[in-house]
């Protein structure tokens, strides 16, 4: 049994090893204590009549007035319908994309053309919401944008893209899948450098085609990296990117486009109400925490793989 003495030498000793490993660490750990944990003392206000010129700890308690208020709202079922929808549309899309590229990449003999795919792909990530937006209405404009051209040209009339609700959730998934799909693929690629190579001479000597190849050695061997992300993915389902959509948004697409974040933005920031802003946040929160929490426990019932 070690004594305090030998229990502090080796911690010592194992700090002194792992110093630089540590040192590395540490800008992400004050990164997520400064803006992720010590945030989480705001979670108070939503339990308050929150008064700025009082603070937190003098303006009074409200209990659950504001969330009563927001679940009997007119707006709380188009909102979390939206929501809902948009961030399924981007699941189902959105994160089988980046899979496909990169079991189409890691078929790609050359190198020089596989490289160049790659960079070509990963650029957009780099791309401002601002910027993908603005080419957006550019591309889509009704009176001189490249695809209402050539909407034109084939005899149809132009369309209002922007001003259509009937498109917003079309135009909001596609533009995610290729401003990000190109970096979403470095992980699987990653996982696919993984796979034993003689997996795949043992296939092939077993007469495996490619295709066999793919579905019984190519995609059980990223399977793990496949689930997790999958279940993260799941605790991102209401965390609807904010600034995309308040950039689309309009007075005109409202019935479709107004999501939880932005109505958060609306109530919480520009009205300055901040307890039912907060209310409303902290609902989102919970709600992502049950769906990551439901994705691991299937998950690990299903196939062993989980986040713990």
């Amino acid at each position: 049994m070690q004594t305090g003495g030998q229990g502090m030498s080796l911690f010592l000793a194992r700090f002194n090893r792992s110093k630089y490993l540590l040192l590395l660490f540490l800008p992400a750990l004050v990164y997520y204590i400064l803006f992720k944990y010590v945030p989480m003392f705001g979670i108070l206000i939503s339990f308050k009549d929150y008064n700025p010129f009082k603070g937190v700890w003098e303006s009074d308690w409200s209990g659950l007035k504001y969330y009563k208020l927001f679940f009997e709202s007119p707006d709380f079922p188009k909102l979390v319908k939206n929501t809902i929808l948009l961030g399924f549309y981007r699941l189902v899309f959105g994160f089988p994309a980046p899979i496909i590229l990169a079991l189409l990449l890691n078929e790609v003999r050359k190198q020089v053309l596989k490289r160049f795919v790659q960079s070509v792909s990963y650029l957009p990530h780099f791309i401002s919401n601002v910027v993908v937006v603005s080419m957006m209405f550019l591309f889509l404009s009704p009176s001189n944008g490249l695809v209402n051209q050539i909407v034109e040209w084939f005899g149809a009339d132009a369309i209002n893209f922007m001003q259509d609700e009937n498109y917003f959730r079309s135009l909001y998934v596609l533009s995610e899948i290729w401003q990000h799909v190109g970096w979403e693929t470095i992980i699987y690629l990653a996982a696919l450098s993984a796979i034993d190579p003689q997996l795949y001479e043992a296939a092939r000597v077993d007469g495996a085609s490619r295709w066999h190849q793919l579905l019984h050695v190519t995609l059980p061997g990223i399977s793990s990296a496949i689930i997790i992300l999958c279940i993260l993915n799941m605790g991102q389902l209401l965390d609807i990117g904010f600034e995309k959509v308040l950039l689309m948004l309009n007075p005109s697409i409202y019935s479709t486009a107004d999501v939880l974040s932005t109505y958060v933005y609306r109530t919480g920031i520009q009205a300055m109400n901040y307890s039912y802003g907060t209310a409303i946040d902290l609902f989102t929160s919970v709600i992502n925490l049950a769906f990551i929490l439901s994705a691991n426990w299937i998950s690990r019932r299903v196939s062993e793989t989980s986040l713990w």
